[in-house]
């Protein structure tokens, strides 16, 4: 293997290696929100300066290739592609520990007069997180493609949890506090999902050389 097939290889190992961090706050965040766990909270906020230092990490090789190497086409996307997914790694585990924050708190705090159900939210989230990294490592453009599709259902479940939420409120105004912690922890969920939605936009861009991005419509289409 080349010297430069390596450093891409190396590239790629090293997004993946922060793709499996992040995942995995992703999880424990939506954990220690079910299962109103302490722990699984305080190691997504351990984690959250590894997955940082990865990413200053993953811009050095990339801007160390671009000057060396100047590549082009196929190699080039891989390059763009790297920059763009660690981008968004980087800010969906900043999300996994707000949401990790936010439960610890409501940990300290009385329940809700009545359920939240997080259950088909965080289902839908964490499928996507996990679809599109493996999509990453596929280069499958098609299984992207299916987490595009899955966008709309993430933010049909967050307006019943607001709905939900918000009727809640209107009943009982103790609860605003409380609910709107709730609230606020659906949206960062939705922010996730989004997330997800650009790496798998970058996928099909790596492996098909088309930008999809605001042309969802377009794409699910096809």
């Amino acid at each position: 293997m080349r010297p430069f097939e390596e450093d891409l290889q190396l590239l790629t190992d090293t997004l993946l290696e922060m793709a499996g961090l992040v995942a995995h706050s992703v999880q424990r965040s939506v954990l220690s929100i079910v299962e109103k766990n302490e722990d699984y909270a305080h190691q997504v906020i351990r984690d959250e300066s590894r997955v940082d230092q990865m990413e200053i990490q993953i811009d050095d090789m990339v801007t160390s290739l671009i000057v060396r190497e100047q590549p082009v086409a196929r190699d080039m996307r891989l390059i763009v592609s790297a920059i763009k997914i660690s981008t968004d790694l980087e800010r969906m585990g900043d999300l996994a520990v707000h949401i990790a924050e936010r439960a610890l708190s409501l940990m300290t705090q009385p329940g809700l007069p009545e359920d939240v159900n997080f259950g088909e939210i965080a289902s839908l989230v964490e499928s996507m997180v996990l679809g599109s990294l493996d999509s990453f490592v596929k280069r499958d453009a098609q299984m992207a493609r299916g987490i595009l599709d899955s966008d709309n259902a993430v933010d049909k479940a967050r307006n019943t949890i607001q709905k939900q939420l918000t009727e809640l409120m209107q009943r009982d105004t103790s609860t605003i506090i409380r609910a709107l912690d709730y609230l606020i922890i659906a949206r960062k969920l939705e922010r996730i999902a989004d997330h997800a939605t650009n790496i798998a936009e970058d996928v099909i861009f790596l492996s098909q050389g088309v930008d999809v991005r605001h042309r969802a419509a377009e794409v699910t289409a096809q």
